[in-house]
């Protein structure tokens, strides 16, 4: 088969996904507009903005460490360095607050290149060398602030970048759609971002190519280290206050909503748009279940578990989709 009668298929199935993504979306919103409390309100939505900011960054960043074919497990444990990074500096080294905000997004950038160096450089597996600094990030975290130290009483000026509007829409909400802009760009309207999904789907090759895998996997995950360092400040901002803590989990939901957004865990298929909606299902499926009075003392635990049970039908139906699409492949046309 040509490549041009196969691509309508390869066309169907990276958009399937999505669309049905963007269904269950749809469905949220419906249902919690008539079960939950004050779920459509103008301030509502600006809530649900604002609490899927930092893991928003985090989940369009690490799109194209998987797409790769690699895995970022250390963003949370980052973040939370970088936000103690940033407190200590501001409090203790008297920086203003615009130049601890650049150390701590360069102490992310680090972070990243270290663990873009253990995987190009040693050839180690990214799961491994994640999972490691996982421990290390937050480790450090722990230590700098002996495990209780919390540093607050941040400049107003500061905290609206958190907490404050802009055009009516929350500050930190402009600076997730031009960190997803960017990224969107990068991965979808250039040659350098298209290698990533040659780079997952067959590294060998790529490497036959000419392409510069280690070059493009290092970019990948000091991005993903540089922006993990951006929401820490950002976080800081909207908690008022810098903890060794901050972030614990967000590694987690921020994979969920790359992979739910149809992009492959073993790379070489996904998208930033994907992404994007996988944030959006998440966000609203937890705000939604706090709104429902009758559920509010388990929203978390509710959500933890319709999240994780929505992410293995997705997965599924992603399966689904492609089996079908390769029966059609090889059917034999008349």
């Amino acid at each position: 088969m040509s490549p041009e009668s196969s691509s309508p298929v390869r066309r169907r199935f990276r958009l399937g996904p999505e669309l049905v993504l963007l269904a269950v979306i749809v469905l949220e919103v419906l249902y919690f507009q008539s079960a939950g409390r004050n779920f459509g309100t103008a301030a509502n939505v600006a809530n649900i903005l604002r609490q899927s900011a930092e893991i928003g960054l985090l989940a369009v960043v690490l799109t194209p460490v998987i797409l790769t074919g690699g895995i970022d497990l250390s963003v949370g444990s980052l973040l939370g360095l970088c936000a103690v990074t940033f407190g200590m500096l501001w409090q203790d080294a008297a920086l203003p607050p615009w130049l601890a905000a650049l150390a701590a997004i360069s102490v992310g950038a680090l972070g990243g290149g270290l663990n873009a160096t253990l995987i190009t450089r040693l050839g180690l597996p990214p799961l491994i060398v994640t999972l490691g600094t996982f421990s290390l990030f937050r480790g450090l975290a722990e230590a700098l602030t002996a495990g209780t130290r919390a540093f607050t009483g941040f400049p107003a000026s500061y905290l609206t970048l958190g907490n404050g509007f802009w055009l009516g829409v929350p500050v930190q909400a402009w600076i997730f759609a031009a960190v997803t802009l960017g990224v969107w760009l990068l991965v979808h309207r250039t040659t350098f971002g298209r290698s990533f999904r040659a780079i997952g789907f067959a590294p060998e090759g790529a490497r036959y190519a000419g392409l510069p895998v280690a070059r493009h996997v290092s970019l990948a995950y000091i991005l993903a280290g540089a922006v993990a360092g951006l929401a820490a400040v950002i976080f800081v901002s909207r908690v008022t206050e810098a903890r060794a803590n901050a972030g614990t989990g967000y590694e987690l939901a921020a994979i969920t909503a790359v992979v739910l957004g149809g992009t492959s865990i073993f790379g070489g298929r996904g998208s930033v748009h994907g992404t994007l909606l996988g944030v959006a299902a998440i966000a609203i499926l937890g705000n939604g279940l706090s709104r429902i009075v009758s559920i509010t003392a388990y929203s978390r635990e509710l959500s933890g578990i319709l999240t994780g049970a929505l992410l293995l039908l997705a997965l599924a139906a992603g399966a689904g989709m492609k089996a079908w699409a390769e029966r059609r492949a090889r059917k034999p046309t008349s």
